[in-house]
């Protein structure tokens, strides 16, 4: 159920002492600043070189999220933690079901805000979590650990295979350091950190930048982006994303402002629908069945 633990860990990319930061204690903060600077620099260079798993690893989950699936981010600490938030960010952004991304982290609501280390040293846990969310066959179980060996999520992934979902592993150090049996294997090699040890530093960084990759790319494959705009957006959240809303319709329509909000409130908020109100000079009821015709593709529903 899980891959074991090496005894020691200090040949691991992400534990070895990095020599660029091997006085950090008596540098100056802008010297220090420098250090991390240059340190985060090499970040995008790593995710670029992971290009092919990472590209292959969205097409598998726009593909499972098309058929009515589920991505499911499972990780401990840092990795779990960054998980939840790019699963919590995705109903605001994308108008999405609240199911159908979902952050799974080792020893539960309480390790979002406290450290629960031990957890993480639960294949079995990992395992009971998948089963406890009904994983099938049409999902995706993405793990996430910054140094590979993680037992809570290599027990995830191990019952997510077992139950037929799609299984992806994102770590930030070579496959030979640490393996993994998921179908798509995901290595973003970010190297020491500036304090040894420390994955919330770039493996951290690394790891929130693929993640918004993964679910942003996917959301587009799903028609919620029309161009670079973000269509689906719940205007209805707060004040700032209604304003974002009419902005949005006013925009695609080529309207002033107040006709934008006029076209957006007769479309109880939904942006798809009144920009297609606005440029096909349709009411609501039409504006959705055409939108809905096209697939919830915007750029299809005006097309047509």
């Amino acid at each position: 159920m899980s891959s074991p633990t090496p005894e020691r860990r200090d040949h691991f990319e992400t534990e070895r002492p990095n020599p660029a930061s091997a006085r950090l204690d008596e540098l100056s903060i802008a010297e220090a600043f420098d250090v991390m600077q240059r340190e985060d620099a090499s970040i995008p260079l790593a995710i670029a070189a992971a290009r092919e798993d990472i590209v292959r690893a969205i097409e598998l989950v726009a593909d499972r999220l098309a058929r009515g699936g589920r991505l499911v981010y499972v990780g401990a600490g840092t990795s779990g933690r960054l998980g939840v938030l790019d699963a919590s960010e995705c109903p605001p952004t994308f108008h999405s079901d609240p199911s159908q991304v979902l952050g799974v982290i080792a020893g539960g609501e309480r390790a979002l805000t406290n450290a629960v280390e031990g957890a993480e040293d639960s294949a079995v846990g990992g395992a009971a979590d998948v089963d406890a969310r009904a994983v099938g066959q049409r999902d995706v179980v993405f793990g996430i650990t910054a140094g590979g060996t993680t037992p809570y999520v290599h027990g995830a992934l191990a019952r997510a295979k077992e139950r037929g979902a799609v299984t992806v592993f994102l770590a930030c150090v070579p496959r030979e350091q640490a393996g993994d049996e998921a179908d798509v294997s995901i290595r973003v090699v970010t190297g020491p950190e500036v304090v040894s040890g420390s994955t919330r530093l770039k493996a951290g960084t690394a790891t929130k930048l693929v993640l918004n990759m993964v679910t942003t790319l996917a959301m587009t494959r799903l028609g919620k982006v029309h161009g670079n705009l973000m269509v689906d957006v719940d205007t209805k959240a707060n004040a700032k994303l209604w304003q974002r809303g009419i902005a949005l319709v006013a925009r695609i329509v080529g309207c002033e402002r107040e006709l934008a909000e006029e076209l957006l409130t007769r479309a109880d908020g939904r942006v798809k629908v009144a920009a297609v109100m606005g440029v096909a000079r349709v009411e609501a009821a039409e504006a959705r069945a055409r939108i809905e015709r096209a697939g919830g593709f915007l750029r299809r529903a005006l097309e047509r």
